[in-house]
């Protein structure tokens, strides 16, 4: 009978050289009662990432990347390596500050029924990151293309979006829970299928968990364990570049999942929406301050 280990700890990087060896640092120290392996994807980052794990941390399975496959394919490679009951897809720029993975991997072994979780994000000065989503429907979506959470911040369309209400203190299903720290069951998986690398960053989280969803799978949200996350390090390097991207994924997303409906007309639509949104933030990019590709409420602060 195979035996495997506790947990695949999986980081995709690209060029945050210094953040990475933080947060692979932070695993080694904080985690125990646990057996993990801890596998690292570097996605040909000039910046020297994948010299700094191969000299500092030689336990660390490593595969260089020669060309860029990007996060989705990235992650994929990784559960493909797995060794372990469980994997957990992390961000590079996390670091870990008690013994997260212990407690992780007890609420999945405690909660059979469910294929996926994530634990409570928190932001460097440990105020709650807000990383809980609802598929929503297409006003609110105009709506919140429109940054109407920044017009009206305690608005219920702000709230049915990004959960503004959400109670961070307490373990419950949710619909969409981003994958920053995201603890993947192997049978999930292996049966329901990986993450779609139709899209390179942008969505994957959000198609992922929609597919869970079409397919009656559980996702939750428990606070049994905190991760602090500085949040988007690689996608702000090429902010315009990853807003492109984010557009792009987002029709892509309502074309292959029939998000709003398989209607050729709304598709259509929902495409010339997106490049007026684009043209929104581009602007925005251009005339404001504020740099940053992810911003919305619970984000971190501006820095």
């Amino acid at each position: 009978m195979e035996q495997y280990l506790d947990l695949s700890i999986i980081i995709p990087n690209y060029n945050t050289k210094a953040l990475l060896q933080q947060c692979i640092s932070s695993i080694y120290e904080r985690t125990s009662g646990v057996s993990f392996e801890v596998i690292c994807i570097d996605d040909n980052s000039p910046d020297g990432s994948a010299d700094m794990v191969a000299r500092e941390f030689p336990n660390v399975r490593l595969v260089r990347n020669r060309s860029s496959k990007h996060y989705a394919a990235n992650n994929n490679m990784g559960l493909k390596m797995s060794c372990a009951r469980y994997a957990c897809l992390l961000n590079s720029d996390t670091k870990l500050i008690d013994n997260a993975f212990l407690e992780l991997v007890r609420f999945m072994d405690s909660h059979p029924d469910v294929a996926a979780c994530g634990p409570k994000l928190l932001n460097p000065d440990r105020s709650v990151q807000h990383c809980i989503r609802r598929f929503v429907g297409l006003k609110t979506m105009i709506l919140q293309g429109l940054n109407w959470h920044k017009l009206f911040p305690n608005s219920k369309w702000t709230n049915r979006y990004y959960c503004t209400d959400f109670d961070y203190g307490r373990e419950q299903q949710v619909e969409s829970i981003g994958t920053t720290a995201y603890v993947i069951r192997r049978s999930t998986w292996e049966q329901a299928g990986m993450l779609d690398e139709r899209f390179r960053l942008a969505v994957v989280d959000l198609a992922y968990n929609f597919m869970l969803k079409e397919k009656n799978y559980k996702v939750f949200y428990t606070p049994c364990a905190e991760v602090i996350h500085l949040g988007s390090q690689s996608i702000n390097q090429h902010a315009l570049g990853a807003l492109k991207d984010q557009h792009r994924a987002l029709a892509a997303f309502t074309e292959y999942y029939d998000y709003f409906g398989s209607s050729k007309i709304v598709k259509i639509c929902i495409r010339l929406g997106l490049k007026a949104r684009y043209l929104l933030k581009t602007a925005e990019y251009y005339l404001g301050s504020d740099k940053r590709v992810i911003k919305g409420p619970g984000a971190p602060s501006k820095t």
